[in-house]
């Protein structure tokens, strides 16, 4: 019997969890229970794995176990970019090799054109729009980055439009940036909309578990998991936790829980709506992979999102909220000068699973164990075609994206602790301050 010994416990304040529209939790689970299959994880890629299960056996029950609320945890935390195009960061161009940017794209779109599929087939309200994003500098080295993008992406026959700042207020009202480009194809969403969403709109062959955080693990002929109320046995058990996969005795010292910091604004009132100016709607990512993302949302709010910090057991600390709540103040102020009375109304902390390689997991753990685990930052998009894909690598299904995930190497490993700790928040503080106006 494995104890788990790290459970998820995200901060109070997450905006994009309270402005969209509220749902009644299914209930926690109580007693015993047996099934075929069982998924930890009611994330994005969690709710891809149990939707497509329960299409490929239609006869037999899913249950998809969520230790929190669906749409509370980091699934519903991030900035809300679906984005299709490669964006690799260890790669001069963000490309790398032709042949993998060409398979990630595949998979990317895969993971876009199956969300927009339930969107539209059930009529969730997310705020999905085909905006494109902004990749924006502000100094001459982020326009390299944004040049040697450009060069990247017309390898791959992805067109791109490079925008000078004399013109980018018309955009997205703001003249802090010197040069942007605009790249279509990503999806602009609400996240925890779209979670919530997905959530309420599963096969009837899935059973939801909310509020059920397992506490204990036995692994045999078959799997049983252990919460604080019963017990839940399945004869195949699929991990879609990404870094609490760790506590649950996989990869372990090979995943790097890392939190971004992100508040969300106030609407906007008409007049400032007007003295902003720009589209309706826009999301900018910044040149530097340290920089600010920010985004206008359908609803007139701002999000400001940057600071990192880095957590091994999982869970963020509240310490950082207050102070990286100053730094979203600094940029914002940096950006829109017209808005001087605009106010952030949420602040929160929202994980990622990174690994030192940028690559992910995908297949087989144990003999009835499966995980689609790791994102590095596109779990919109990867989270959702990993969540398809390995259930259907289940069903027996083989093609060239399943190939191609499980040739992946996996997470690097990575030093012990306390080396581990103080090595990437030293990597992270220096990116940040490598970062300067860019954030």
């Amino acid at each position: 019997m494995q104890k788990i010994t790290s459970l998820p416990a995200d901060d109070s304040m997450p905006g994009w969890f309270h402005t969209s529209a509220a749902r009644t939790p299914r209930p926690a689970h109580i007693g015993q229970k047996k099934t075929r299959f069982a998924i930890v994880g009611a994330g994005l890629t969690g709710l891809a794995a149990a939707r497509q299960l329960a299409l490929n056996f239609p006869n037999d029950e899913v249950v998809l176990i969520e230790a929190q609320e669906v749409g509370y945890g980091s699934a519903g935390r991030n900035a809300g970019f679906a984005i299709d195009v490669p964006h690799d960061i260890g790669a001069k161009d963000y490309i790398g090799d032709v042949t993998i940017a060409n398979k990630v794209l595949k998979l990317n779109t895969l993971g876009q054109n199956y969300l927009r599929q339930i969107v539209q087939e059930h009529g969730i309200e997310c705020q999905m729009t085909e905006s494109g994003k902004y990749q924006a500098s502000v100094g001459e080295q982020g326009t390299a980055i944004l040049e040697a993008y450009r060069s990247g992406l017309a390898k791959i026959g992805r067109e791109s439009e490079m925008i000078p700042g004399k013109d980018l207020p018309d955009h997205i009202g703001t003249s802090y940036y010197k040069q942007a480009l605009f790249i279509p194809g990503t999806i602009l969403l609400q996240p925890s909309a779209l979670v919530k969403g997905l959530a309420d709109n599963l096969p009837a062959n899935v059973t939801l578990y909310e509020y059920t955080p397992i506490t204990s693990i036995d692994y045999g002929d078959k799997v049983t998991l252990v919460h604080d109320k019963g017990s839940i046995t399945a004869d195949t058990l699929i991990l879609a936790n990404n870094g609490f996969a760790s506590h649950f005795g996989f990869l372990q010292r090979r995943l790097l829980p890392t939190f971004l910091y992100g508040s969300l604004s106030r609407q906007l009132t008409e007049e400032e709506q007007a003295r902003l100016g720009g589209k309706a709607v826009w999301g900018v990512i910044p040149a530097h992979p340290f920089g600010s993302t920010i985004r206008r949302t359908v609803d007139n709010r701002i999000l400001v999102r940057n600071s990192f910090s880095f957590h091994p057991d999982g869970r963020p600390r509240e310490k950082y909220l207050k102070q990286y709540l100053q730094n979203h103040r600094k940029s914002f102020e940096r950006r829109f000068p017209m808005l001087p009375q605009v106010d952030f109304e949420y602040t929160w902390s929202g994980a990622i699973c990174l690994s030192e390689n940028h690559e992910g997991f995908f297949g087989k753990l144990a003999p009835n164990v499966y995980g689609a685990l790791c994102c590095n930052g596109l779990g919109i998009t990867r989270g959702t075609a990993t969540g398809k894909l390995i259930a259907d690598m289940i069903a027996g299904e083989k093609n060239e994206l399943i190939d191609f995930l499980t040739q992946s190497p996996g997470p690097n490993r990575t030093p012990a602790e306390p080396f581990l700790s103080i090595g990437v928040n030293s990597v992270l503080k220096w990116g940040q301050y490598r970062a300067g106006m860019e954030v």
